[in-house]
């Protein structure tokens, strides 16, 4: 899914990154899995949000649900020994 049409004028994604890590740094007193939770709320409220304004449809959110899943997991192996 990609909202890169829906970005107002001047607003880049690599400005809109570098932000969002700033605001994650300044996290990093928080457990990992606390954090993780937390941006898994706010990602669904986000997503939510997109989808009842009608910025996506069901099925974008659920295929960049589906990328999200694959890219998180793409070097997980069931196999592999944990630490």
């Amino acid at each position: 899914m990609s909202f890169g049409a829906g970005l107002p004028d001047g607003e880049s994604l690599e400005a809109c990154l570098d932000e969002v890590g700033a605001a994650l740094r300044s996290c990093e007193h928080h457990a990992p899995t606390t954090l993780a939770v937390a941006l898994r709320v706010h990602l669904e409220a986000l997503l939510q949000s997109l989808l009842e304004s009608g910025l996506c449809s069901r099925a974008e959110l659920r295929a960049f649900v589906q990328e999200l899943e694959q890219e998180a997991l793409q070097y997980h192996s069931e196999d592999a020994p944990r630490p």
